[in-house]
């Protein structure tokens, strides 16, 4: 019985490291879109989507299957509360880069932002990449300590997302409300996106020590 359940949390393990690269790469290629108006990148980002929710429903399966043939306690049962947890939470980020990449795909054949305002987002992509693939990095191999990190990185978004609004609320402001809507949207997209990646490292050092968390406040 304690091997079967290796080899399901293996299998749950492993989902959410490929959940977890699903969301960066998904993330990228939507700045990319966002940036360049990248049409195909764009479609490639909505059409992953479908892949991650896929894969958030495995997890599901496979995690209410152990639950009900092995009762586990203990540990092993907040290694399963654990997963679920995180993989909510990736497929939310996944949502998320999903949104990005609809934003430039409904702004075709212009970009979705405008020059002035991509140095920003380009810094935000680059810090969301980053705690992307520390989240990746902590469910291959679980790290309390790197996952802590994930709180600090956020606050690098969050000191972005002002600048943003900043910029925004400037009086010399040249775009109309229209573009204004469209980046303030976008900013919360990436910062929703640095909140749920903060989450899941909190699950993280929840199921290495056992304390509980106060997850980021994440929609």
């Amino acid at each position: 019985m304690r091997d079967e359940f290796r080899a399901d949390l293996h299998t749950v393990s492993q989902l959410l490291v490929d959940m977890a690269e699903a969301i960066r790469a998904a993330m990228r290629q939507a700045t990319r879109a966002l940036l360049t108006a990248d049409r195909a990148a764009a479609e490639d980002v909505i059409a992953a989507d479908a892949e991650i929710d896929a894969t958030y429903r495995q997890v599901e399966e496979r995690v209410c299957d152990v639950l009900a043939r092995q009762a586990p306690v203990a540990s092993d049962l907040r290694a399963m509360i654990t997963a679920l947890h995180v993989a909510a939470d990736l497929e939310r980020m996944g949502d998320l880069a999903d949104h990005v990449a609809k934003t430039a795909l409904r702004r075709h054949p212009s970009p979705a932002v405008p020059a002035e305002l991509r140095p920003v987002f380009t810094e935000m992509s680059q810090v969301a990449d980053r705690m992307a693939g520390k989240i990746g990095t902590v469910l291959a191999k679980p790290d309390a300590e790197a996952a802590a990190e994930l709180d600090r990185d956020d606050d690098a978004m969050d000191d972005l997302h002002r600048s943003l609004f900043a910029v925004l609320l400037g009086d010399d402001w040249p775009y109309g409300v229209e573009t204004a809507i469209d980046a303030t949207l976008l900013g919360r997209f990436y910062e929703r996106f640095a909140d749920h990646a903060v989450n899941a490292g909190e699950r993280v050092v929840y199921l290495i020590t056992g304390e509980s968390v106060s997850p980021a406040t994440a929609e």
